[in-house]
């Protein structure tokens, strides 16, 4: 099993070339928003949990997103690999994932994180903002501090995983097809390392 975590700031382009990747090599994409969303969607225990927390305005707790993505694991266990998209966004959810992993003798093999100046990102944003109908991609003030954000958490993470020489950073501006080659330059280095 070939596991990857792929980082990017808001409007680095991470959902667009996730899907690419996932579809390129045939692994579960995982994203913790669409978990989220089915677990609600099906009113499973640990959707109704989070529920309550969402409908309070609360962050979902590490331990109901962790639930999900072992629950994701359990239920793909014959496939190739996963990608997981905007998780682990704490060193912690690294330290549980890392435990998950382990747990069904695999692990992560590689950190791709997109790096994008924070003006591109702002002016793709606002661009996005345009067509998307969220307010928080229409106000550069916000989405400012939602980069802030981003790198606050997520380079504690990238050390986390920089310990096991894991992380590899990645162009993120240029064409779309460009920084794919690049993803999966790094992806298939890797993969040829780990056989």
């Amino acid at each position: 099993m070939f596991n990857v975590i792929l980082f990017g700031a808001p409007g680095s382009g991470k959902g667009t070339q996730s899907l690419k990747i996932a579809e390129k090599y045939e692994i579960k994409h995982v994203s913790t928003g669409d978990l989220l969303r089915s677990e609600i969607q099906d009113q499973t225990p640990l959707g109704k949990e989070a529920k309550q927390f969402m409908d309070s305005g609360l962050l979902v707790p590490d331990a109901v997103v962790i639930g999900m993505i072992s629950s994701c694991i359990e239920k793909n266990k014959d496939t190739k690999g996963f990608l997981f998209d905007g998780f682990p966004r704490t060193e912690a959810q690294a330290e549980a994932l890392d435990k998950l992993l382990k747990l069904n003798n695999a692990q992560i093999n590689i950190v791709l994180a997109l790096e994008v100046s924070e003006d591109e990102l702002v002016s793709r944003l606002l661009e996005r903002g345009k067509t998307s109908g969220r307010s928080d991609d229409a106000n550069e003030e916000i989405i400012r501090s939602r980069i802030v954000e981003y790198r606050k958490k997520t380079e504690a993470v990238a050390d986390y995983y920089k310990q096991f020489e894991k992380v590899k950073y990645i162009p993120g501006e240029g064409s779309v097809d460009d920084i794919f080659t690049s993803l999966s330059d790094a992806l298939e280095e890797q993969m040829a390392m780990a056989e």
